[in-house]
């Protein structure tokens, strides 16, 4: 792997939140096979609630992806107190960055994959929904560089305002109100189009924090649009597994190769 060490920025122009403090800009990692091969790419979102970037969501995994033969970039996205659009337009433009510099990362432009745990899988499948509809503008030739994924592999993502299903938190986080008659605006199952990429989704049913159901009703609605998906619901296992690295969950870490397979199939 060529992990490389100097992050890329990308914005041009610092970022603030209003009325906070924090610095925080966001940035990417490529993390890139040797060699001349031209390959897809997996971009990582780790997740954390929209209120932080989990570390075991992200370099771990794409070193697992690079050891199944894919480019991966790590992602490291704006999250709370920045709030909606600031997350979406960080996700849109790590896919324009990734696909404008695809030649000289030897990524193929037309195999790009968003990965995404938990709140990151709710920002990977935003990429999925509003690629179109948030412009993430940065003033620069990469703007007008197409921000859809080709395929989206989401991780016990958050994706439901319904409730005794939603992450309430997570929806807070990035709205910045707890007012719950503006979630279904980021409900992702009820924002499914004919231009929803693909999707490999994969949860636990013992999941409480984000119950399994995110998965069942976002691949109900991807049916309905005739949308081609693989779903897999492990038994058990509880929120934010990652990788599966703990043995009582050891059965869970197959989904990396379940999902490389996935992705080969599409021409990966």
């Amino acid at each position: 792997m060529e992990k490389n060490t100097t992050p890329i920025m990308l914005w041009n122009e610092q970022k603030s939140a209003p009325g906070s403090e924090d610095s925080f800009q966001p940035y990417l990692v490529p993390c890139l096979l040797p060699g001349d091969e031209v390959r897809g790419c997996v971009l990582v979102f780790p997740g954390g609630g929209y209120t932080m970037r989990a570390d075991h969501e992200a370099w771990p995994v794409a070193e697992r992806f690079n050891a199944l033969g894919f480019h991966a970039v790590v992602v490291q996205y704006r999250v709370s107190p920045y709030r909606y659009p600031g997350p979406v337009e960080d996700a849109l433009r790590a896919v324009r960055i990734v696909r404008a510099r695809a030649p000289e990362w030897r990524i193929d432009p037309s195999k790009i994959a968003v990965l995404g745990f938990s709140a990151g899988g709710h920002l990977a499948c935003s990429t999925g929904i509003l690629f179109d509809q948030v412009p993430a503008a940065a003033g620069d030739e990469m703007d007008s560089v197409s921000a859809r994924p080709d395929a989206m592999i989401l991780c016990y993502p958050v994706i439901t305002c319904r409730e005794k299903l939603a992450h309430f938190g997570s929806f807070e986080n990035l709205l910045g109100t707890r007012n719950r008659d503006e979630f279904p605006a980021c409900s992702w199952e009820l924002h499914v189009s004919s231009t929803t990429p693909p999707a490999f989704l994969w949860h636990t049913a013992e999941d409480s924090a984000v119950p399994v159901e995110n998965s069942l009703l976002f691949s109900l609605a991807l049916r309905a649009c005739g949308i081609p998906f693989e779903l897999h619901v492990f038994p058990y296992g509880h929120h934010g597994l990652g990788l599966g690295t703990k043995e009582e969950y050891s059965e869970i870490r197959v989904w990396p190769e379940l999902a490389a397979v996935w992705l080969r199939k599409m021409g990966f």
